[in-house]
């Protein structure tokens, strides 16, 4: 992956303070509109029905895990169903789920609202495990390799489930996949902010606007995230 040198790059007209404001607060008047529909959006998100779970477990650091148990005592459960590539390197699993993922290391503020996150891996847990370990996860992490079908219910993993416990009993209450995985990648939140974006192909930016090259997740043949990591070759 390579983007535009930003010196090369194009760039907006220069207008004065007064002009520049008078646009901003236009643009502002659009975003409160998009916050609002947001906010309605979550509203109907949260009154959805939920639908009971059967008995199924995953396999984690202690085994055969029951998803009651994943919970860890809370509430709720955010699980992401991360694709594995059976006996791969590294450097060869998904860089979309490891997008994803790399994000979430700060826990205490899903935990203080009763909510557990974990990660339910497609690959077996001996050989998947290591990789999360590998890449630095605080969140825990086991394998629905061998789980009851039910678990996935037919989607394909590179998705987020929520669920809401009672008891014993699990319900599902949402799931979302695609752009909707977005949630979790606050990188494309802070990048959205920027001038450029994520100089990626499918946006609608001006010509002469830094594009990205290659695999807008991958650098010179990794996840992005790995190369940060302790024993992979210097770039």
């Amino acid at each position: 992956m390579t983007a535009t040198p930003a010196s090369s790059a194009a760039a907006p007209p220069v207008v004065d303070r007064e002009t520049w404001l008078r646009e901003r607060n236009e643009l502002l008047v659009r975003e409160k509109a998009h916050t609002r529909e947001g906010d309605a959006i979550a509203a109907a998100r949260r009154q959805l029905p939920m639908t009971l779970m059967p008995t199924v477990t995953v396999r984690g650091p202690g085994g055969d895990t029951p998803l009651v148990e994943v919970f860890e005592g809370r509430r709720m459960l955010i699980a992401y169903f991360h694709m594995w590539h059976d006996g791969k390197p590294y450097e060869h699993q998904c860089e979309g789920c490891t997008f994803s993922t790399c994000h979430v290391q700060m826990l205490d503020y899903l935990h203080a609202r009763d909510v557990t996150y974990a990660v339910f891996c497609q690959g077996p847990y001996d050989e998947s495990a290591p990789f999360a370990e590998f890449m630095g996860y605080r969140f825990p992490w086991y394998s629905a390799k061998d789980s009851d079908p039910a678990l996935a219910d037919g989607r394909g993993f590179g998705f987020i489930a929520c669920y809401l416990r009672d008891g014993d009993e699990v319900y599902e209450t949402y799931w979302t996949t695609g752009r909707g995985v977005e949630a979790l990648m606050t990188t494309y939140h802070a990048l959205d902010l920027t001038v450029y974006g994520r100089q990626e192909n499918w946006e609608n930016s001006p010509e002469g606007w830094p594009r990205v090259t290659g695999h807008p997740w991958r650098l010179n043949g990794r996840p992005t995230a790995q190369w940060s990591r302790p024993g992979v070759a210097p770039r």
